[in-house]
């Protein structure tokens, strides 16, 4: 099990600024290559109301990096708009090139795997057939799940490290337990882009880990792109080479964990002493 440092390393200095209040500096290595997400100049609302003002990002295949920033910053609202679940009221969501609001749902469950922050089932599973809903993007219409589902599915059960709950009703699951059956969802869909909105909220601290020792491990073995929003600081800078951060709706810095989390943007953005922001 990986330990974590009570401060992000400083020996990327890596850092794209977006925003001038913020006294960041330097350009982020994020450009080698064709994105397989791209923000050109996003804006979203809700009710009329903007949350998201003028995003652009770019994400290469093989990225994986955390948006962090306070509540009601917006970051949520960015993996909706990646994941086409809400349109933009401006500007283009790209996947692989390709506008996501052109994508059919099936499609884009083909290319991405979301995984929410909480999530109610209305009726009774078992876990193992949670898991298996991760594989209808897959599956012919009235087909059924072939043998290969049944395989990618016994392999996202071990590799999320739930064999001991398979057999139980998935709502009788606690908080922390249901969050991990929700990461193997994702593993066993087996898409190149992974979604995550606070993956981490449920669990306690081993499992904390060992949930983001399976992402770097769907990163760096399979090249699996993974976006994951995260209020945690030191889990954020630990295990993501790349952060973005949100405030008011806006990009405001982007870069290595080194660069954006200096003492003046944790102050700035989250109101707090680093001290405290940075300790695990």
């Amino acid at each position: 099990m990986t330990a974590l440092p009570s401060l992000p390393g400083r020996g990327d200095e890596s850092v794209a600024i977006v925003s001038t209040s913020l006294p960041l500096g330097g350009t982020v290595g994020s450009e080698a290559g064709p994105s397989i997400i791209s923000l050109v100049g996003v804006s979203a609302a809700y009710r009329g109301r903007e949350v998201i003002h003028a995003v652009d990002v770019s994400i290469v295949p093989g990225e994986r990096l955390a948006i962090v920033g306070p509540n009601g910053a917006g970051k949520s609202t960015l993996l909706r708009l990646i994941a086409g679940t809400i349109p933009a009221r401006s500007g283009r969501v790209l996947l692989g090139g390709d506008p996501v609001d052109r994508l059919d749902r099936a499609a884009v469950a083909r290319r991405v795997a979301a995984v929410p922050s909480v999530a109610s089932l209305p009726f009774a599973m078992t876990v193992e057939e949670v898991v298996a809903l991760g594989r209808l993007p897959h599956q012919a219409t009235f087909r059924g799940p072939r043998e290969a589902d049944r395989v990618a599915v016994a392999a996202a059960i071990e590799r999320a490290g739930i064999g001991h709950l398979v057999g139980r009703d998935a709502r009788e699951l606690s908080l922390g337990e249901r969050q991990l059956v929700l990461l193997a969802v994702a593993v066993a869909q087996s898409t190149p882009i992974l979604l995550l909105d606070e993956p981490t909220v449920h669990l306690d601290l081993r499992h904390r880990v060992e949930a983001m020792e399976l992402l770097v491990d769907l990163n760096e073995r399979d090249g699996t792109t993974v976006v994951a929003v995260l209020h945690d600081l030191a889990l954020a800078a630990h295990f993501f080479p790349r952060l973005l951060i949100v405030d008011g709706g806006r990009l405001v810095a982007d870069g290595s964990p080194a660069a954006v989390l200096t003492d003046d943007a944790i102050r700035a953005v989250f109101g707090v002493d680093p001290v405290h922001a940075l300790r695990s």
